[in-house]
């Protein structure tokens, strides 16, 4: 018997998450978007089998829902479905990267004889919409499930059998737990990101160099504060009760390197960078998490003609995937500097095998 699994939503996540159980034996995978122009992308790109324009159409027919929406409507789609008549057994998740609110939504809603477990696959991309979705987005991630006490073990078993196809590692973790943990590694470097770029911004505003000076390292650490400001919206102020704790932690963290700096106290900044590095060399590398992973790698270059076309041009007859280049230095009396960007980790890692076998020197 054929599976029918609605996608609600067929973004970066959405679409990833389609291409990942089209085509698997068995299984039927129908978008769903309000919008018919979009509807009829995701069929033209080959993401979904199918698409609809009505989301009461599209949940009738489904054993699986996914809500892949943005976090500020998950409640409204919720007790959409709550007043359809949705099959027996029909499990819905959501893709947000909160969990405690849609959870507590979707048990005020009682959506039986369906099942809600909520989701977060914790992997992305800086690239959004169907056009970036890709079937390998998941691989070696994790892919939090949020069940309640009181949900179905063969529904969970059954959710986590189909989530298998992404090839992602399944947790499963109390969704209160899953919001403090992603506020302190994600919402929190987002929060702070943003703070420093915007104080960065008024300095600069009576004195350009700051700018100016903070190309290179500076704007690296603080990417994150470019993401989507909606979305950011949404995110952060639906896990308040939780960030709002973790900023006064905080506080207290900087107000202690405050009073370290007053007394001169150069042990105590060295122990905090310590703890800090050591900590640090603890986390896994290589493992896709909340925050986007950086691929990217400096070239020294001479100023000779066509250097910078040779290299693009090696790398391209390797098929090794350059998603960016960036000229950082060029002048007469200084190397030039590549700043080369890439999707993956084994395009980066092939990359500077090439360069340096081309006797370039590489760093990071």
């Amino acid at each position: 018997m054929e599976t029918t699994i609605v996608i609600c939503g067929v973004g970066l996540i959405g679409g990833s998450l389609a291409l990942c159980l089209k085509g698997q034996p068995g299984l039927n995978v129908i978008g769903h978007s309000p919008d018919a122009s979009l509807a009829e992308k995701y069929v033209r790109r080959g993401v979904v089998d199918s698409a609809t324009t009505s989301l009461r159409e599209a949940a009738e027919a489904a054993d699986f829902i996914f809500l892949c929406v943005p976090v500020g409507v998950l409640d409204d789609y919720i007790r959409q479905l709550s007043a359809m008549d949705l099959k027996a057994g029909c499990i819905i998740s959501d893709v947000g990267s909160t969990k405690s609110s849609v959870t507590d939504c979707a048990r005020a809603a009682d959506l039986k004889p369906a099942v809600f477990i909520g989701g977060h696959p914790m992997a992305g991309s800086e690239r959004s919409g169907v056009e970036a979705a890709s079937q390998h987005l998941f691989e070696n991630a994790f892919y939090v499930l949020t069940p309640e006490p009181a949900t179905p073990i063969d529904a969970l078993e059954r959710l986590s059998a189909l989530l298998r196809h992404t090839g992602a590692k399944i947790v499963r973790v109390d969704a209160g737990e899953h919001d403090e943990i992603v506020a302190a590694i994600s919402h929190l470097p987002h929060l702070i990101a943003v703070a420093l770029v915007n104080q960065v911004r008024k300095h600069n505003e009576t004195n350009g160099l700051y700018a100016s000076l903070a190309a290179g390292g500076f704007r690296d650490i603080t990417r994150i504060a470019s993401s989507e400001p909606v979305v950011w919206r949404d995110i952060l102020l639906n896990n308040r009760h939780v960030l709002l704790e973790l900023i006064e932690e905080w506080q207290e963290e900087m107000k202690r390197f405050a009073q370290m700096l007053r007394d001169e106290d150069g042990e105590g900044v060295s122990e905090a960078f310590r703890t800090a590095g050591e900590f640090r060399r603890q986390l896994p590398e290589r493992r896709k998490g909340m925050l986007q992973s950086v691929y990217e790698c400096y070239v020294d270059v001479p100023d000779h003609p066509g250097i910078i076309g040779r290299i693009a041009t090696e790398l391209g007859s390797r098929r090794i995937n350059l998603s960016n280049l960036q000229i950082i230095e060029s002048r007469e009396d200084v190397p030039g500097v590549l700043r080369l960007s890439f999707r993956t980790q084994e395009d980066l890692d092939q990359a500077v095998t090439l360069l340096e076998g081309l006797n370039h020197s590489v760093r990071f």
